[in-house]
């Protein structure tokens, strides 16, 4: 695919990737990013006169038109596009991953909303480059209804999701994993059904795809459920995580590997540590690019984990961390109930409600636009002008019945 770029802004080329961005310095926002429309698959002009009456845009609409009702959907052509959206535990770590990515030096700003930005990677002389679209869900669990809006029909076959969760905090670990994956699952499930009525082949090839990390003869194949997207759990901030007491490590490793296995998800875990952060960076190229998929496996919890999707099993993570005799008393629907009421029991969640701490970006002094704020304040005013006046008309109808 070789889409138009015209509207993309300060790219930057980097070891043969391009990192681009919308916004100077830290200002990285909805309305300074370049959210471009791809048209068309190596669309050009002819100068040759009678080769076509058709006008470039016909053309592009035509193949817009095409991709949309599923006409190049399991054609065989590798599409040079992907796209990679973070989701996880409010600052934990996702932009500075995302940045590490792109080798992009700057410091990390705490994300607003939905945030976007791209990264292209040259495969050779004269040939398309590959592009990755990188999207990040701000604000924990608070903004869930954005997660729709980067999962779609067009995207989903070339869509992979990144969870970060904060290993420093395991208290709001279990909520923040359960509600943002049940969230995005939700929509993604949506838009197969959506996708499987107009072209059923395309909904179908998804569904054998989810189990492509998984041997046919593993044993654990008929115990697992498989994400309907790739998935990558990412425990971050592990130079506080392992500073914690043995037993409270043992048990947020076996649960994160057990959910991470039942999702057929790779897990692992990253600090500040340049090393760590270039194992990220080689899984984070993998999604975007396609390239160099690990092997690698470290299941020792007393060091970070590296867990590639499949290589791990039931048998290995084994039972709950609980004493036998105390599981019985556990009544779970599943094991994955099972497994969440265990580590709740040890890790009790927190009563917050997440929607207290957003702020109103409007507030933000990083964002101020006096022009902007000086009308917003003349319409506070007139609004507050205007429910005073309706206030008076209301209690007058009362006084004249």
């Amino acid at each position: 695919m070789q889409p138009s770029r015209a509207s993309l802004l300060s790219q930057l080329s980097l070891d043969g990737v391009e990192a681009g961005s919308g916004g100077g310095g830290g200002e990285r926002r909805w309305r300074e990013r370049p959210l471009a429309v791809y048209v068309g698959r190596g669309v050009t002009a002819s100068p040759v006169v009678g080769l076509s009456s058709e006008t470039l845009w016909e053309i592009a609409k035509a193949e817009v038109e095409e991709r949309r009702s599923g006409g190049s959907e399991g054609d065989g052509v590798e599409i040079g596009e992907k796209s990679v959206f973070f989701i996880g535990s409010k600052n934990g770590g996702k932009t500075t991953i995302i940045l590490r990515c792109l080798d992009r030096d700057e410091p990390p700003k705490p994300t607003l909303a939905l945030e976007y930005t791209y990264g292209r990677r040259a495969k050779g002389h004269n040939i398309p480059k590959d592009i990755a679209h990188f999207w990040e869900l701000g604000g924990g669990t608070s903004l869930l209804d954005l997660i729709s809006i980067p999962i779609t029909s067009d995207t989903l076959r070339t869509f992979s999701i990144v969870l970060v969760l904060d290993l420093s905090k395991p208290n709001d670990l279990w909520p923040t994993m359960e509600n943002l994956l049940q969230a995005t699952k939700l929509n993604v499930d949506k838009v197969i059904m959506k996708l499987g009525k107009k072209n059923s082949k395309a909904a179908s090839e998804m569904r054998q795809k989810m189990w492509s990390n998984m041997q046919k003869d593993h044993p654990d194949r008929e115990l697992i459920d498989p994400f309907p997207i790739p998935l990558v759990i990412i425990g971050s901030k592990y130079d506080i995580f392992q500073d914690f007491d043995s037993e409270k490590r043992k048990v947020i490793c076996k649960t994160l590997r057990f959910v991470a296995h039942y999702y057929g998800a790779s897990l692992m875990f990253t600090s500040k540590s340049e090393a760590l952060l270039l194992k990220i960076r080689g899984v984070i190229n993998q999604l975007a690019f396609g390239i160099n998929k690990s092997k690698s496996i470290c299941v020792d919890q007393n060091k970070p984990l590296f867990i590639t999707a499949g290589l791990d099993s039931l048998s290995q993570i084994g039972s709950p961390p609980l004493p036998d005799n105390d599981i019985g008393k556990f009544h779970a629907r599943s094991p994955m109930d099972l497994w969440k009421k265990v580590y709740e029991k040890l890790f009790p969640p927190k009563s917050i409600n997440t929607l207290k701490d957003v702020k109103d970006p409007a507030q933000d002094p990083q964002y101020a636009e006096s022009e902007v704020d000086e009308m917003r304040i003349q319409k506070d005013q007139e609004l507050e002008q205007y429910k005073r006046s309706s206030s008076k008309s209301w209690k007058q109808i009362e006084l004249d019945s």
